[in-house]
């Protein structure tokens, strides 16, 4: 009924700190990569305020196909209450633990495989800071 609402709150909460954060960041940092063994390249990391764009993007997208559903199948509406589940009390305490318990998880999950990503995007950078040759 309004499951989509737990990751649309988390993404306003997320984008707005993006923007916080990228206010804050000055500079990108410039890190060495061996291409070959023999030959290397400065590449620019990853700057963290990307890396949150990222989740803002997977919650928003998929936010935006949850309420396309909910508005399809007529559980939002364009007309107050909005949420047809609103308009009765019986159905309000229905919609509410939907809420909690759908979408929480969902909003759960999305930041659980974000993490994924960001620890597979670690160790990239990791090993690629690893093969660079040692300074003598």
């Amino acid at each position: 009924m309004a499951c989509f609402l737990a990751p649309v709150t988390e993404a306003i909460v997320t984008t707005i700190v993006t923007k916080v954060i990228e206010k804050k960041e000055k500079k990108s940092e410039t890190v060495m990569v061996n291409l070959d063994g023999n030959h290397f390249e400065n590449a620019e990391k990853i700057p963290f305020s990307r890396k949150l764009k990222w989740l803002n993007n997977m919650l928003w997208g998929g936010s935006a196909l949850l309420a396309f559903e909910h508005v399809w199948h007529g559980e939002v509406t364009p007309w107050f209450p909005f949420l047809t589940a609103a308009s009765n009390p019986a159905d309000a305490s229905e919609m509410l633990y939907e809420i909690a318990t759908a979408g929480v998880g969902m909003a759960v999950i999305v930041t659980l495989a974000w993490l994924g990503i960001l620890a597979v995007c670690s160790v990239i950078e990791k090993r690629a800071q690893k093969a660079l040759p040692s300074e003598s």
